[in-house]
């Protein structure tokens, strides 16, 4: 496919995705919050570490396969929650989840997502669900329900949502919740034809207005509807007894996502979690909170044993490889999927997939590891 011909990195997603999506949808995708400390202090955090490789140890049998949660996969990363990907992609949860599928990697369908459920994972089985709690306790168990019942086999639950972010470059840049239609709208859609014809307009005729279709149990609002901001409002309200609550509920594999502090991931892996993701939320909520990589080590040792995954600014191989040999077991990546969809749907994931995984293979090759489990802290060197 021609506009994949010089995407070489996974950051040579992100202009592309400038040139395509209309400007608000690019600025929701992109952005932190406020002043963007937190996203940018994600990539930073990488470049304070340095490898320290081994030579002439023979890598010539490596495997990137890595176990996690009782599934191996193939490779030592999946694909972040990432809500609305269906505005920014035609059928976007669906391309992403089919891509994972694909090369055997876990997709993690977000609560905010605009394809049921039940479609996404007759598409690709093995599939997460991530949920952001509803207000009441019911409404909770009923979500749960409906996730059982559709047949997955791990929930994700993000905690981190405790209030609306400030994210004054989506008002900048035209993007509001809930979207209103206005001349500005308009015209930004219609300077880019080609999402335009085929994202919005096919979504249009073929599956009519997008609702929020995984929020609650039954059908959430149109992205249109003036009942968005009261959906996904504040969840001040959730603490550790919803999640001890859930664990009773629910019989699966039971993810924590949102961590920063060690504390909380014993208190995670004590209310009965199988693993935690240890996240800042892509620099999206708190700004200033820490780079998940800066505590990575102190969660992995709070959490006994317990799986840690990672989650936040993730763009090479050798990224995958500093938070693996810091401790975490599995590593998340979100918004370049994201973009990928957006260009080249889902042979445009598989390219990002297949660019990341080219990488880690080689990095570790030259690093002198041949396995994913041989990564230590012994192979780092912080340099600041």
């Amino acid at each position: 496919m021609r506009r994949l011909r010089d995407i070489l990195r996974l950051d040579d997603f992100e202009p592309a995705a400038r040139r395509h999506l209309p400007r608000p949808l690019f600025s929701y995708v992109s952005g932190g919050v406020e002043d963007n400390v937190s996203r940018s202090d994600n990539r930073a955090a990488f470049r304070e570490w340095g490898f320290l490789p081994r030579v002439l140890v023979g890598v010539g049998n490596r495997s990137l396969a890595t176990e996690l949660l009782g599934h191996t996969y193939a490779l030592p990363f999946g694909i972040a929650p990432m809500g609305i990907s269906a505005l920014t992609a035609y059928r976007g949860d669906l391309v992403q989840a089919r891509a994972a599928a694909a090369t055997n990697i876990p997709m993690i369908l977000s609560g905010s997502s605009l394809i049921r459920m039940e479609d996404v994972l007759a598409a690709a089985p093995d599939t997460w669900f991530q949920a952001y709690l509803p207000a009441e306790d019911a409404r909770i168990d009923a979500l749960v329900d409906r996730a059982a019942h559709a047949g997955f086999r791990t929930l994700m639950v993000t905690v981190d949502t405790q209030a609306t972010p400030n994210r004054e470059h989506n008002l900048r840049a035209g993007f509001a919740s809930p979207l209103e239609p206005s001349l500005r709208l308009a015209w930004d859609g219609l300077v880019r034809p080609r999402w335009l014809a085929g994202t919005f307009l096919r979504t249009l005729a073929r599956h009519g207005m997008p609702h929020f279709e995984n929020s609650y149990a039954e059908r959430g609002v149109a992205v249109l509807s003036k009942g968005v901001a009261r959906e996904f409002g504040e969840r001040g309200h959730i603490t550790w007894r919803h999640i001890e609550r859930i664990r009773r509920r629910w019989q699966g594999k039971l993810v924590v996502k949102g961590l920063l502090h060690p504390e909380d991931g014993r208190i995670a892996q004590a209310h009965g979690a199988d693993a935690v993701v240890v996240s800042n939320h892509g620099g999206r909520q708190l700004d200033g909170a820490v780079s998940p990589l800066r505590v990575l080590p102190e969660v992995v040792a709070a959490c006994a044993g317990m799986p840690v995954i990672y989650d936040g600014g993730v763009r090479r191989g050798t990224d995958v490889l500093k938070a693996l040999a810091l401790g975490a077991r599995f590593v998340l990546v979100g918004r370049p999927f994201n973009y990928a969809a957006a260009i080249a749907g889902e042979e445009g994931v598989r390219h990002a997939i297949a660019l990341l995984a080219s990488e880690v293979d080689r990095d570790m090759a030259m690093l002198g590891v041949t396995a994913t489990a041989q990564l230590s802290p012994a192979c780092l060197r912080r340099l600041s």
